[in-house]
């Protein structure tokens, strides 16, 4: 049953907006992307574009965009990140990422690195029984956010401020 869940072809950015804010993932699911006009995220790509800049990067899989990937014994895949802001969404968008080649791509052998170039911290991640469990929990429950008829009401956070669906939520 969750493979076929999943094949609605969630994108790790969703996965990221869950934890963030489920106002941000409903719209960014509703094809209302703030995202071109805002400095922070143009930091962040930066940040991605002058890192690790001998890699092949940006790997399209389906609707998942892999940073980067190493092939040693497995794979194991990049994802970079400006700051550690956000971190449990960095995880959630990574474990995601090595769900999908796992559990529906049936790529045997993955795990993850989050990379924070800036401050130089890496963060090793594997697929654990538990944490597929919660990856199935969270697939069901974005479906569940992105179904509903309008967004949900909007929670203020202290990075409200800052994000690029601001004006959406607040003015």
């Amino acid at each position: 049953m969750i493979k076929q869940l999943s094949r609605v072809q969630l994108t790790g950015t969703q996965i990221n907006y869950y934890f963030v804010c489920p106002t941000k993932l409903w719209l960014f699911s509703h094809n209302i992307s703030q995202e071109s006009s805002s400095e922070l995220v143009g930091m962040g790509k930066f940040v991605h574009e002058s890192s690790y800049s001998r890699e092949n990067k940006n790997i399209i899989m389906d609707r998942i965009g892999i940073d980067f990937f190493k092939k040693g014994e497995g794979i194991t895949i990049h994802e970079i990140k400006k700051s550690k802001k956000l971190e449990q969404a960095h995880r959630y968008q990574l474990y995601y990422y090595i769900y999908y080649l796992q559990e529906i791509l049936d790529i045997p052998n993955v795990d993850g690195l989050l990379d924070y170039p800036l401050i130089r911290k890496r963060e090793r991640l594997m697929l654990t029984d538990e944490v597929k469990k919660e990856i199935e929990r969270i697939l069901l429950e974005v479906n569940e956010i992105v179904k509903q008829p309008q967004s949900p009401p909007p929670i203020e956070k202290p990075y409200c401020r800052k994000c690029a669906y601001f004006e959406l939520c607040w003015v």
